[in-house]
């Protein structure tokens, strides 16, 4: 079973993939992770109650006004149809602009109060199963120090 380690300023978090439901979502995912892209990035969105996100290159650097909106050049498809589509707390899901539009930046889910309307409509394609309790501990602009992913 294929896993990341997420390495925070504040701590670390383990996820299982889930290859079946989401195998292009998890494999673009482990991609950008082995070619560093998420090194050094920073979660730019923390919305209590419901998430935290990442993945945006831009948030390299917090006071650029692009802190947000970027990717990695290209969109991946959502895929919507697996059995574990939806988002409980520590699910991580693909962010995006719009059906298709995702490509690097994913969130992590706080809990399930506010999430229902996430389901079948941003990809699932993880849960965090070790270090749950770091989501509460993230902050706008924590670090993430490293994506390290275990085959």
């Amino acid at each position: 079973m294929k896993t990341a380690e997420i390495k925070t300023e504040v701590g670390n978090m383990i996820v299982e993939f889930y290859t079946e439901d989401a195998p292009n979502t998890v494999d673009n995912f482990i991609k950008l992770a082995k070619d560093g892209f998420y090194n050094g990035l920073r979660f730019h969105r923390v919305i209590p109650d419901f998430v935290v996100q990442g993945g945006c290159p831009y948030s390299k650097d917090m006071r650029n006004s692009r802190v947000g909106s970027g990717g990695p050049g290209y969109s991946i498809d959502c895929e919507l149809d697996g059995d574990n589509q939806y988002h409980d707390r520590g699910v991580l899901s693909m962010a995006h602009a719009g059906r298709n539009t995702g490509g690097s930046q994913f969130f992590i889910c706080h809990s399930r109060n506010n999430t229902a309307h996430l389901d079948r409509n941003h990809t699932c394609f993880g849960i965090v199963v070790e270090g749950l309790e770091v989501i509460d501990k993230i902050k706008p602009g924590c670090l993430i120090q490293e994506v390290i992913i275990n085959e």
